[in-house]
């Protein structure tokens, strides 16, 4: 049996440096939020070093096998959220419908209004990463990244991106939105990897 104390410690060991747990779920973006009247007109692309790129249709993406995810989130403002449940679909099953050229090494993903960011391969691949439809038993609202958003949980959340429309496959790195005004290109939460200005 364990006591507050170590319920306690167990807890503080999920809770990166310098961040303070939230049991909200606060909105941030930049820039307005997008909302869809025709889900026909929206698809999702991979594309980039694949063999041949795909568009998937909002019919067939929502039509893909899903699962339940847990996780911790962090955002690079300084708070965390504990104990998340997700639904949503895998890497891995998307990942089933291409096939990647072997000089991939790092991808970007894209959003709506022209947002992106960056992650090497092996980061989005990982068994945590998952493009999320549902948190916590309701679908995500429009300000949370309705209808899909990816979720990489052991990075900050702004890699997480809202409103995702496609994964580009690159062979080298290079920044997005945020990196290029100034966040850290990788963005590791327990290393405080907030910002970048050198």
């Amino acid at each position: 049996m364990s006591d507050g104390k170590q319920t306690q410690t167990a807890a503080n060991d999920r809770v990166p440096p310098g961040q303070t747990v939230t049991e909200g779920f606060p909105v941030l973006h930049y820039g307005s939020v997008p909302y869809y009247n025709d889900m026909s007109k929206w698809d999702f692309r991979l594309f980039g070093l694949v063999e041949q790129e795909i568009t998937i249709s909002h019919k067939d993406f929502m039509a893909l096998p899903r699962q339940e995810f847990n996780n911790d989130i962090h955002c690079v403002t300084t708070w965390s959220k504990l104990d998340n449940v997700w639904e949503g679909i895998s890497v891995q099953e998307v990942m089933k419908r291409v096939k990647l050229k072997p000089e991939a090494r790092y991808v970007m993903l894209h959003a709506e209004h022209g947002w992106t960011t960056n992650l090497p391969l092996d980061d989005f691949l990982r068994d945590t990463s998952f493009f999320g439809i549902r948190h916590n038993g309701q679908l995500l609202t429009p300000d949370h990244g309705y209808p899909v958003r990816m979720v990489v949980p052991h990075l900050y959340f702004w890699k997480s991106a809202k409103w995702i429309r496609g994964v580009e496959f690159m062979e080298r790195d290079k920044p997005g939105f945020w990196e290029r005004n100034g966040y850290h290109m990788y963005g590791d939460p327990f290393k405080e990897q907030r910002y970048d200005f050198d």
